[in-house]
């Protein structure tokens, strides 16, 4: 890992305020994997959030919204997230999205397909819309128009900015992650 981890007790005035704020989110609503260590310090993005505070609280205030204000299926959201995880090896995205996806229930076999960067067999149609505009985005260019418009199809012009929005944070998440070398807990 390329960047220290940020005890409480070292946090600067711009930190603090940040690192308290995620703390609290994180708790909420990234419960599925280890997210901090055992002296409180912030793993994953996290950490390297609050290294730039400025930079770091834009992008949380951003992961928060995308969280909060979900519309799309978990199923769905899950997919295209891993998908941008699986393209971009990003080690800790995808150890964190597959806890995320297992404890909503999805299968061993769907994981492994879909973090081997294949489409799995057994998607619904919704599913199999959300894997197609986050693979077509993250291999670069425009995206398709049947994509776009099968993405409108099935979850309304609101949800399919949502899909895009959040393919794009996960793109942003995964070049954290690999720019910094963040690890996977436990396999430091």
């Amino acid at each position: 890992m390329r960047l220290p981890l940020i005890p409480p007790a070292d946090l600067t005035p711009d930190q603090a305020p940040l690192y308290e704020d995620m703390k609290k989110g994180i708790a909420s609503n990234f419960n599925a994997f280890k997210t901090i260590t055992d002296d409180s310090a912030l793993i994953g993005p996290w950490n390297a959030w609050l290294h730039e505070p400025q930079i770091g609280a834009a992008v949380w205030n951003l992961t928060k919204v995308r969280t909060a204000q979900a519309t799309l299926p978990d199923a769905e959201r899950q997919i295209a997230i891993l998908v941008v995880g699986a393209h971009f090896d990003a080690a800790y995205e995808v150890y964190a999205h597959i806890a995320v996806a297992e404890k909503d229930g999805m299968t061993d076999a769907r994981l492994s397909t879909l973090v081997a960067g294949c489409r799995p067999t057994d998607l619904s149609e919704s599913e199999g819309c959300a894997y197609d505009v986050a693979y077509a985005l993250v291999n670069g260019g425009i995206l398709p128009e049947p994509c776009y418009c099968r993405a409108v199809e099935f979850f309304g012009q609101h949800g399919a900015n949502e899909l895009i929005y959040l393919v794009g944070l996960y793109c942003m998440v995964s070049m954290t992650l690999n720019g910094f070398n963040v690890p996977v807990p436990d396999r430091q």
